[in-house]
């Protein structure tokens, strides 16, 4: 069976919606922690499939975090050997670095739900199934990244101009969560809550928002991992 390799740098931060997905694909999931876990005994084909997930660090901390140089690594790997990679928040921005793009601090951070806005390339791509959401997606995020070279930039915000990219059909990048699971979300309030209250976010307001849009913005979610993953 084709394997799907989730890298996991918090526990909370998980494959979400995405393993039954995976599963209808003939993929078998699994994961490795960042950090614990080996990561460069690993070879993966381009029947594989590669995840990298969320996490709260920076994608340039390596100093402070060598397990990341590892995962670089990797992620350059499977760039170069065709395997199909994507890319969630601190994953997307590894991602991006992997490519050969700067990542950066951003001028604001964006932790909430937001809506995105599609580039035309971005309309015509698996992202066009969040518009049965209002286009509204979770943000969980500080630090940005530059459009990789060859990439094609498919949604922005306001603050971020880089929330999603593509290379090709076997590359995904998305610098939001639409894989998060609104039945498991109180595990990331509770995770995050130091990030949060630093933040001034009202956590109250928050889990009740996502209690009204999170069922929505998972339907949407499930729908772009299902072309995306027909398409690879």
């Amino acid at each position: 069976m084709k394997r799907a390799l989730a890298i996991r740098h918090v526990a909370f931060e998980d494959l979400g919606i995405l393993p039954e997905l995976l599963q209808e694909r003939g993929f078998s999931p699994f994961h490795r922690d960042a950090g614990v876990d080996r990561l460069d005994d690993l070879r993966l084909t381009q029947e594989d499939l590669l995840v990298v997930l969320g996490g709260p660090i920076g994608a340039y901390e390596e100093a402070l975090y060598p397990f990341l140089t590892d995962e670089l690594r990797l992620i350059e790997a499977c760039l170069h050997n065709n395997v199909p990679v994507m890319g969630i928040c601190l994953g997307a921005q590894l991602l991006a670095r992997a490519l050969g793009a700067r990542v950066y601090p951003g001028s604001a951070r964006e932790i909430g739900i937001a809506p995105v806005t599609l580039t035309d390339p971005g309309c015509e791509s698996c992202l066009r199934h969040l518009e049965a959401a209002g286009h509204q997606v979770l943000h969980w995020h500080g630090d940005t990244f530059d459009l990789p070279a060859g990439a094609t930039r498919l949604a922005s915000t306001a603050v971020t101009a880089n929330q999603a990219f593509s290379v090709g059909t076997g590359v995904l990048a998305l610098q939001f969560h639409m894989e998060a699971d609104p039945v498991r979300f109180e595990r990331w309030l509770i995770g995050h809550a130091a990030e949060l209250s630093g933040a001034g976010i009202d956590v109250v307001a928050l889990r009740a928002r996502f209690r009204q849009e999170g069922p929505g913005m998972a339907a949407a979610g499930a729908k772009v991992a299902q072309e995306w993953l027909a398409a690879i």
